[in-house]
């Protein structure tokens, strides 16, 4: 252990709190500029280091997705920590470290919680994102209760605290004392993989990879890099190369660390336009989405979790068959028709995660995932993108078939959910309320009405209320159930730093024996042109397509 002599405490004074440091649904998410304000970034980790239990005397987690930005804001809070009387600080190699790994440490080492910084899907770079989220003790995102009192402790904070003191290079694991806090700088890779080996069998993939399958998987210069490559080149025999965009970059290599089609359009055109490989995936900037494709076959992430549920006893880790499943309310109710089959309880929750983790924690379920490319189970409090890839595989190697032939399979058995969602970015935020507040107040005199040559069963502003605290959550998206079982669902999205984006949901079912093969785009048609013309999104935007269909 190399050490420091004590360090001295210096208190900051500001001359005024910051009133922009709210969190969203996953924690505080601004410009790199933002960040790099004079004391912005030390306000609202000393907000978290005066709100979060247990700080003194604590085990810290933290770590991020090598961003711009990152190692500095590493060096900041370690700094802080310290002041604040934290006594075990645990960091990683390069400080990379994917958010379903930091929810594993956080748990494994019994940690207060854990810092996580990232913007997850946000462009990086001096022009791009940053953010900082707060994980609790039980690995998962802080609850409300914990991030308003954060966003409350930054509107009348005075000063913050820190340590004079070098912080110990992060390039070389080892383990040093800053005054009376332990720094440790360990491999981020180690424990997860450990993790994974756990659940799922690494032999039979291995030979599933050793045969005639090449896959391809993108980290898109983002965290899972070096998480890929140990696990898929590594220990599970894929081809050199098979990671592609493995090296994290501060800006991402320029790009959009987002893994659907328009953002993973290489990888896509490789599994969609041409025969090379049978498999393909790519995670996102903190590794906590994926995206999964087949040989001329996308599959939506809404049916991901569906066919994960329909076979997950494959998986040695869950071979005993699942407590339950969840979704949030935006995706498509796949799920909902498996776990009928199966006779498990199926919840539908708000926009995220948090929002599992109490079922999670209750064991109240064992899957649980969203349509925004997230997927995930008990094994941890996030969603897990390289989780989802080696359950994939599993599948895969056990039944010994093609991606395009598990998703036929899947549609013959349940059905199909055709489902899409249309994102329309950086939209004005005044014309995106003025649109979504219209529509709102449309909602009373819309039940009974035509829409889509169908009739509005439903039309509310979704709420739930959580059935293991009794806590509830009101106006989660704007709901148009229609007599079929058809869905048309408004959302407008807090996860940007520019504007506002308005996310449009579509979903149309169609039972086993029906016409299983149609375009999505084509198969709801009607839903989108009668969405559009109720909720005037292409008069109030401006804009004549949505930014992203996926």
């Amino acid at each position: 252990m190399t050490t420091s002599p004590a360090p001295s405490v210096r208190q900051v004074s500001l001359n005024a709190p910051f009133s922009d440091q709210k969190p969203g649904t996953s924690g505080l998410r601004k410009s790199s500029r933002q960040f790099e304000q004079p004391h912005y970034l030390e306000s609202f980790i000393e907000a978290i280091l005066q709100v979060l239990p247990g700080v003194e005397g604590g085990t810290l987690i933290l770590g991020g997705d090598g961003r711009y930005g990152n190692r500095h804001a590493i060096a900041v809070i370690a700094r802080m920590a310290a002041a604040h009387g934290v006594a075990r600080l645990i960091t990683t190699t390069g400080g990379i470290l994917s958010t379903p790994a930091a929810s594993n440490l956080i748990r494994r080492h019994r940690a207060i919680g854990g810092i996580i910084l990232s913007a997850s899907h946000n462009p990086g770079g001096p022009t791009g994102d940053f953010g900082v989220k707060v994980n609790g003790a039980n690995g998962g995102p802080a609850p409300e209760s914990i991030t308003e009192a954060i966003y409350s402790a930054t509107t009348c904070l005075q000063g913050y605290r820190i340590v004079e003191g070098e912080v110990p290079s992060l390039d070389v694991a080892g383990t040093h004392a800053l005054g009376g806090l332990s720094i440790e700088v360990i491999d981020g890779v180690d424990d997860y993989v450990t993790l994974l080996q756990g659940l799922f069998d690494f032999e039979a993939i291995k030979a599933l990879l050793k045969g005639d399958f090449p896959i391809a998987f993108d980290a898109m210069h983002a965290v899972t890099g070096p998480y890929a490559s140990r696990l898929l080149e590594g220990l599970l025999g894929a081809a050199a190369g098979t990671v592609r965009n493995g090296t994290p970059l501060e800006d991402f290599g320029g790009g959009h660390p987002d893994p659907n089609l328009t953002y993973a359009h290489e990888l896509a055109e490789l599994l969609l336009d041409g025969d090379a490989y049978r498999f393909g995936a790519a995670c996102d900037g903190d590794g906590d989405r994926n995206m999964i494709l087949g040989q001329r076959c996308f599959v939506n992430p809404s049916d991901s979790l569906a066919v994960l549920t329909a076979n997950a006893t494959l998986a040695p880790g869950y071979a005993g068959g699942l407590a339950g499943v969840a979704r949030s309310m935006p995706t498509s109710a796949a799920v909902d028709v498996v776990a009928q089959e199966l006779a498990i309880p199926c919840f539908e929750t708000p926009t995220g995660w948090k929002f599992f983790g109490n079922l999670l924690d209750a064991g109240r379920i064992t899957l649980c995932g969203e349509e925004s490319f997230g997927t995930g189970s008990d094994h941890i409090r996030e969603k897990d993108g390289l989780w989802a890839v080696l359950f994939w595989l599993q599948i895969l190697a056990s039944r010994r078939c093609s991606v395009a032939e598990v998703m036929a399979g899947h549609w013959s058995r349940f059905g199909r959910h055709y489902y899409s969602r249309h994102d329309y970015e950086a939209i004005d935020s005044s014309r995106a309320h003025g649109l979504y507040d219209r529509l709102k107040g449309l909602l009373p005199s819309l039940v009974g009405t035509g829409f889509a040559g169908r009739s509005i069963a439903t039309a509310d502003d979704f709420s739930y209320t959580d059935p293991v605290d009794g806590s509830l959550t009101s106006g989660q998206g704007l709901r148009l159930l229609l007599d079929d079982g058809s869905r048309a669902v408004f959302r407008l999205s807090g996860t940007g730093t520019q504007g506002a984006t308005l996310r449009l949901y579509l979903e149309s079912y169609v039972g086993a024996g029906g016409n299983l093969d149609q375009d999505p785009q084509q198969a709801l048609a009607d839903l989108i042109k009668a969405a559009d013309a109720l909720a005037e999104i292409r008069s109030r935007t401006g804009m004549e397509r949505p930014t992203v269909i996926t």
